[in-house]
C-alpha cells in the first residue's frame, strides 16, 4: 500500500473526527462522489463510511474522479479554521479566553447520525455549540451520550406510532474517550444514600468546541445503573433524577478532573441545575467559605436559560427522592433538609411542595432568560412569586430569542447563490443588515428556478421515505402512484413538529369539506407534507398523529397528504429547504421560539404561523403570513375555532392567490418578492451568530468579570 493512499485515507478520517464537516458541504460532497449508494446506506455518517472503503479502495475512487486536490483543500481549510487566532471571540472574548463558558445541556443535536437528541432543545444546543465555534467563543458543551437516543418512529397500519431503539454504536462514531492523568479513561462519580452513580466520559469535537458526555453504561454500575444514559426522556422522575446527577455533578466534575475553571456556567433548561450546587461545593471547600458565600459568588457568573412555558414541563421531585439522591450532598454543603428543599421551592417554607429543578436555576443565577420576546413576558408571569414584592415587569428574567446555525440549515444551493450575489465571505458577516440588503440584486427567475430545483429534490425524497413506509405497511395503492404523489407546480406546505396537543399539528385538518376543496382544485391546489413524533407516554398526542396519519392513508388523499415517518435532523433539513409554506399553529403564547421557521427563511421558504414565539416579533406584514392577529381566548376551543378560520382565510383570500398569480414565463414575481423581502428583513437577525453574541455581550462577558470581581 502506498503512502500516499494512506494519507489520503486519514486526511479523511481527520475530517469525519470533526463534526466541522457536518456544516460544509464540500466536505459532504467529497463522501457523496467517493460513493454515493454507501454513503445513504450508512446515514451520512463518514466514520462509519471509512470502516467500510479501505485506503486503497479511496484512492482508486479518488483517481478515478480527481478528488485528491478537494480532499488536501479540505484537509487544509479545517487545520486553518482551528488554529485561527483572528477570530470574533480571540478579540472580543476578554476574560473568556483564559475562563471558558461551560454549556449544560440535557442533548444536543448535531446531526442525524448521532441520534442524542430529540428535537427543538436538543438542536438548539447543537445550533449553539457551532456558532460558539465559528466565533471562536472559548466554549465547552456538556451532556449525556444515550446510547439508544431518542426513538425511531413507525407508523402501523392504524396509524398508530410505534417505537424502536438502535444502539449507537461507538466504534462507528467520532467518539473518543477521555483519559485522565494516568492515561485510563475518565470516570466520575457521584455519591448518593444507596451508593456510587459512575459515569465515563466521551469527547466529541465540534469544529472549535470540545462536547464532553456522560455514558453510565460501565462496569461499576449495577444493572440498572448502567440503563441510565441510554435512552433520552424515558423512565420515571427516579431515573429522570439520577440522570440529571450524572449531568450536573458528573458534568463539574469533569472540569474539576480536567482542572477546567469555568468563567461561565450556562445551564440550558433545568436538566443540568445540579452543577451549579456542585460548584458551590467544590468553592466552600478550596476557598473555606460558607454556603452563602458560595451560593453568591457562583450566581454571579451562572446564567440560565428557560425553554419551557408550561408549568407541567419543569422537572419536579419528592422531597424522598431529593433526600435518597442528594441527602450526603446536603450534608457537605452544610445545609439542613428544610433549607435544601427551599431553594428548589418557590415558597420555601411549603413542605408539600416539591423540589423543582427551575426554581434551583432561578435562584442561583444571577441572569436568565427566555428564548423569545413572548416567551420572556410569559417567564415572567410564570416564576414571579419567586420575587414577592416586585411588579411582574421587574422580576429579572429578560429575553435572547434563539437563533439557527445558517451553514447548517442552508441548501448548497442556496449557498452557492448566496456567494456569487453576496460576496464569498457573506457567511462571516451574515448579523449585518446590508449584506442581507444584496438579496435584491437576485435575479427573480435564478432565485425562483433555485428554490424549484430545491423543491423537486424533497419530492424525490419523500417519495423514496414513502416508497419504504408503503412497502412495508402494504399500501398498494401509494406504491401504484408513487411517481405521481406530489407536484413540483403545486404550493407545498410543510407541517413538522413535535406532536403534542398545544402545536395543534391537526388544526389544517379541523374542516374536512374545506380541506378537501382546497387539495382538489383544479386550478389552484396546494399539498401537505407532514412529520414529527409524539412523545412515547403522551397518548394525546399519539392520537393527533393517527389522525394525520390515516387522513394521509385515503385513497383520496394519496397525491396530495402525506406523512413522513421518523423525523429527524436529515427530514427537517429536506423539508425547511424544499417547501414553499412553512405552516405552524400553536397555541398562544405557548411556542416558546419555534426555531424550524427560522430555517425556512434561508432558503426562500415563507412562514404561515401564529403570532407566537419569534414569529410575534419577525412578521412584518410582508416577510411571511399571520394566523389572526395575535388575541388569546379564554376558551381553548373556541380559539382554536379562531385559529382554524383564520388559517383558512389567510390561505385562500392571501397565500393561494398570491402563488398562482403567474407570469407568461410561470413565475410569481409577487411571491418572489416576498421571499427576497423575508431573506432581508430576517436573516440578519435570527441567525444563532448574533445569539451567541447576544449572549457574549449580555451575559458571559458581565459574568465572567463578576466572577473575579466578588469578594
Amino acid at each position: 500500500m502506498a503512502d500516499k493512499d494512506i494519507r489520503l485515507h486519514e486526511r479523511l478520517r481527520a475530517l469525519a473526527q470533526n463534526l466541522w464537516w457536518t456544516w460544509h458541504p464540500e466536505v459532504i460532497r467529497l463522501f457523496t462522489d467517493l460513493d454515493p449508494y454507501l454513503w445513504r446506506q450508512v446515514d451520512h455518517n463518514p466514520v462509519a463510511f471509512l470502516n467500510q472503503v479501505s485506503p486503497d479502495e479511496v484512492e482508486k475512487r479518488a483517481s478515478e474522479l480527481v478528488l485528491h486536490s478537494r480532499i488536501n483543500y479540505a484537509f487544509r481549510r479545517l487545520n486553518e479554521y482551528m488554529t485561527a487566532n483572528n477570530t470574533w471571540g480571540f478579540i472580543h472574548g476578554g476574560n473568556l479566553n483564559h475562563r471558558p463558558v461551560v454549556y449544560f445541556s440535557a442533548e444536543f443535536g448535531i446531526h442525524e447520525s448521532l441520534p442524542i437528541y430529540s428535537g427543538g432543545l436538543g438542536v438548539l444546543s447543537g445550533d449553539h455549540l457551532k456558532s460558539a465555534s465559528d466565533l471562536g467563543i472559548p466554549l465547552i458543551g456538556i451532556g449525556l451520550l444515550y446510547e439508544q437516543g431518542y426513538f425511531n418512529q413507525y407508523l402501523n397500519k392504524d396509524g398508530w406510532q410505534e417505537e424502536s431503539y438502535v444502539g449507537l454504536e461507538i466504534e462507528q462514531s467520532p467518539l473518543v474517550a477521555l483519559k485522565d492523568t494516568e492515561g485510563k479513561p475518565l470516570v466520575v462519580n457521584v455519591e448518593t444514600r444507596t451508593g456510587f452513580l459512575h459515569a465515563r466520559v466521551w469527547q466529541l469535537q465540534v469544529g472549535r468546541v470540545p462536547l464532553f458526555l456522560l455514558d453510565s453504561n460501565i462496569e461499576e454500575n449495577s444493572e440498572e445503573d448502567r440503563q441510565l444514559t441510554s435512552r433520552l426522556y424515558g423512565g420515571d422522575n427516579r431515573l429522570r433524577i439520577r440522570q440529571e446527577l450524572v449531568l450536573g455533578i458528573g458534568g463539574a466534575r469533569i472540569l474539576q478532573a480536567l482542572k477546567i475553571h469555568p468563567g461561565v456556567l450556562h445551564l440550558n433548561e433545568g436538566h443540568s441545575a445540579f452543577a451549579i450546587l456542585e460548584e458551590i461545593r467544590r468553592i466552600m471547600d478550596y476557598d473555606q467559605i460558607p454556603f452563602h458565600r458560595a451560593h453568591r459568588r457562583v450566581s454571579l457568573y451562572s446564567v440560565f436559560t428557560t425553554h419551557t412555558p408550561v408549568a407541567a414541563g419543569h422537572d419536579r421531585f419528592s422531597p424522598d427522592l431529593m433526600e435518597e439522591h442528594l441527602g450526603i450532598f446536603r450534608e457537605k454543603l452544610g445545609l439542613s433538609h428544610d433549607d435544601f428543599m427551599a431553594l428548589g421551592r418557590i415558597s420555601p417554607n411549603d413542605n408539600s411542595e416539591p423540589f423543582c429543578m427551575t426554581v434551583l436555576a432561578l435562584k442561583s443565577s444571577q441572569r436568565t432568560n427566555g428564548v423569545s420576546a413572548i416567551h420572556g413576558t410569559v417567564s415572567r408571569h410564570m416564576w414571579r412569586d419567586l420575587w414577592p414584592g416586585r411588579r411582574e415587569s421587574e422580576v429579572p428574567i429578560g429575553h435572547i430569542t434563539n437563533g439557527v446555525h445558517v451553514l447548517s440549515w442552508l441548501a448548497p444551493q442556496m449557498n452557492q447563490l448566496y456567494e456569487t450575489r453576496l460576496g464569498q465571505d457573506w457567511a462571516t458577516r451574515m448579523v449585518h443588515p446590508d449584506v442581507w440588503g444584496r438579496i435584491a440584486e437576485i435575479d427573480d427567475e435564478e432565485l425562483w428556478e433555485t428554490h424549484q430545483s430545491l423543491k423537486m429534490r424533497l419530492i424525490q425524497f419523500v417519495r423514496r421515505r414513502l416508497q419504504l413506509q408503503s412497502e412495508r405497511l402494504g399500501h398498494t395503492d401509494t406504491i401504484r402512484q408513487i411517481d405521481n404523489i406530489l407536484d413540483p407546480d403545486v404550493l407545498t406546505i410543510g407541517c413538522a413538529r413535535r406532536l403534542a396537543a398545544y402545536k395543534r399539528g391537526d388544526l389544517i385538518l379541523s374542516q374536512p369539506e374545506r380541506f378537501e376543496s382546497l387539495i382538489s382544485d383544479p386550478q389552484r391546489p396546494i399539498q401537505i407534507i407532514f412529520a414529527g413524533k409524539a412523545h412515547p407516554r403522551d397518548d394525546e398526542g399519539k392520537r393527533l398523529l393517527q389522525r394525520i396519519a390515516q387522513y394521509s392513508y385515503e385513497r383520496r388523499h394519496i397525491r396530495r397528504v402525506v406523512f413522513v415517518e421518523n423525523y429527524d435532523y436529515n427530514v427537517a433539513r429536506h423539508l425547511v429547504q424544499g417547501v414553499d409554506v412553512w405552516l405552524n399553529t400553536p397555541r398562544r403564547p405557548l411556542e416558546a421560539c419555534g426555531t424550524s421557521g427560522q430555517k425556512v427563511v434561508l432558503n426562500g421558504v415563507l412562514n404561515l404561523s401564529v403570532l407566537d414565539g419569534w414569529w410575534n416579533e419577525a412578521f412584518d406584514g410582508r416577510n411571511g403570513f399571520a394566523i389572526g392577529h395575535g388575541a388569546m381566548h379564554n376558551d381553548p376551543e373556541e380559539q382554536y375555532r379562531r385559529d382554524a378560520e383564520h388559517l383558512y382565510e389567510t390561505l385562500e383570500k392571501i397565500v393561494i392567490p398570491l402563488y398562482y398569480e403567474r407570469n407568461t414565463g410561470g413565475i410569481s414575481h409577487k411571491w418572489v418578492g416576498r421571499m427576497k423581502h423575508a431573506m432581508q428583513s430576517l436573516g440578519w437577525r435570527f441567525n444563532a451568530d448574533r445569539m451567541v453574541k447576544d449572549y457574549t455581550g449580555r451575559f458571559y462577558l458581565p459574568a465572567a468579570i463578576a466572577t473575579s470581581a466578588e469578594t
